[in-house]
């Protein structure tokens, strides 16, 4: 069976970076916690509007925000779903969840699950 991805995109607002760098350690160590094998998160730095589509065109990015781009790798789909609902249940992020306190505007957020069909890597 191959290695399951979730993946998201979410504007935030360069005011609230820090305070989304630390929703999102404590998001993805939440996923390990309950056995996701990797959780990422980054900050555009290069991410230009395309004339079609682009990450800035999909998130309606604003002057005064980057994009965070983020995924969790699970060893399948099955693990995925079982540990996502774990991660929404979990009591150390009931106060995170709380839309009034998100760093970011949840409505532009988009995201989705799937499944690897390649995976290479390589090695120094």
């Amino acid at each position: 069976m191959s290695q399951y991805f979730d993946a998201f995109v979410i504007p935030v607002p360069r005011a609230n970076l820090e305070t989304y760098k630390r929703i999102s350690k404590e998001w993805g160590n939440a996923h390990l916690r309950h056995g996701a094998l990797y959780f990422s998160d980054s900050i555009s730095d290069d991410a230009k509007s395309g004339k079609i589509t682009s990450f800035p065109q999909a998130v309606q990015l604003k002057d005064d925000e980057v994009i965070a781009l983020g995924w969790v790798v699970y060893r399948n789909k099955e693990d995925r779903d079982r540990i996502s609902k774990a991660v929404m249940e979990d009591p150390q992020l009931k106060e995170s969840m709380d839309p009034s306190k998100m760093p970011f505007d949840g409505k532009r957020m988009f995201w989705g699950g799937f499944e690897s069909i390649i995976g290479l890597a390589g090695g120094r």
